[in-house]
């Protein structure tokens, strides 16, 4: 079987090494004649394989002691909850970095639970930029400032945040482990694994342990933060693959050379397409230039009725789930940590030929 390149922007493209790893354990993990799937996560065995992914995890992002490392359900959707229940206290005020689609999801969500502010949008230039940390405008007494690092669908990325009295929260679903970061600017880091962890239906949160213990008082027992770290992310039974699959990938990862080697190749990917892209009249990408996300490279056809014909061809090529997202239309490559070079090579040469036959 010919594996063909998965562009799509989560469930995305995975090791295909691990999938092998995964396959070749399926009906038995370790010896023991069953799955990993079939495994209590109280035995011995999955508490093994829980703890060794968080030292991973650790290690990966050089996270400290002074941070708790949960896994846990719902992606990242899901702590659009946990947040403010958890971090501000009831009739406080949080404020939020608009940058668009993910970042409003967040803001709506965290509204039933908070006063938001506002401290900075880009949506006067319809998203096409990442407003400087030096334009916030952070509320008196806020509870914590959150942002989206990387715009999954508008593909803005935002990389070298300064040091802040207010704690700063951070949905890094689309980033994480794909370029070096500095845990210790943030109070909590979140996010979903289907983009470059693991399978979709996990969950990460890297958290200060002096914001534990903070919830208000509605807040639901599974979307407490601290009872989720008492319960060592096993309050009730979590999503037991995906985290097994996650441990995998972060052996993998520093099997590559850890995350510092992972932004050298996935900035020598993004730099191939955008180059490509931004020296043809045929494609365009809207983003200003020094806030584009190394992960997914939104752009547009200049002729748009020719849009369809671009997916079924690509399609046909073997390069699947380019189709951009119906808020913003056009196309949209996810490069994730999964995806190699040779993908991003097999793309351009497509849409090379595909801009020759048409011009």
């Amino acid at each position: 079987m010919t594996r063909r390149f998965n562009f799509g922007a989560g469930p995305a493209a995975m090791p295909e090494v691990v999938l092998e790893e995964v396959q070749q354990e399926l009906l038995d993990w370790n010896g023991m004649g069953l799955s990993v799937m079939e495994i209590s996560h109280r035995s011995p065995e999955f508490i093994e394989i829980a703890k060794q992914a968080e030292s991973d995890f650790r290690d990966l992002l050089d996270i400290t002691d002074n941070y708790a490392v949960l896994f846990l359900h719902g992606g990242a959707t899901l702590q659009n909850a946990m947040i403010p229940l958890n971090l501000s206290p009831e009739g406080g005020t949080a404020d939020y970095v608009n940058t668009g689609h993910w970042a409003k999801r967040s803001i709506s969500e965290a509204k039933k639970y908070t006063d938001v502010k506002i401290a900075a949008s880009s949506e006067d230039k319809n998203f096409t930029y990442f407003p400087k940390q030096s334009s916030w405008s952070l509320s008196k007494n806020t509870a914590y400032v959150h942002i989206t690092p990387n715009e999954t669908i508008g593909g803005l990325r935002f990389k070298d945040i300064e040091d802040s009295e207010v704690p700063v929260v951070a949905d890094y679903s689309s980033g994480i482990l794909s370029e070096v970061i500095d845990v210790s600017k943030f109070s909590l880091i979140y996010g979903g694994a289907q983009k470059n962890i693991g399978p979709a239906g996990l969950g990460f949160a890297i958290i200060k342990r002096e914001l534990l213990g903070k919830a208000q008082s509605i807040t639901p027992t599974m979307l407490n933060y601290s009872e989720m770290h008492e319960g060592e992310s096993m309050y009730n039974t979590p999503p037991t693959f995906g985290w097994y699959v996650a441990g995998k990938i972060f052996k993998w990862l520093k099997s590559m050379g850890g995350v510092s080697e992972m932004e050298k190749i996935n900035n020598k990917k993004a730099k191939k397409l955008y180059s490509f892209i931004d020296q043809s009249d045929f494609y365009e990408n809207k983003i200003n230039k020094e806030d584009r996300s190394i992960m997914n490279i939104p752009f547009q056809l200049n002729n748009e009725d020719l849009n369809s014909k671009f997916l079924e061809e690509s399609r046909n090529s073997g390069l699947l789930a380019l189709k951009g997202h119906r808020s913003v239309g056009g196309m949209r490559a996810s490069i994730y940590n999964a995806m190699p070079e040779e993908g991003v090579d097999a793309l351009v040469d497509f849409m090379e030929t595909f801009e020759k036959e048409r011009s």
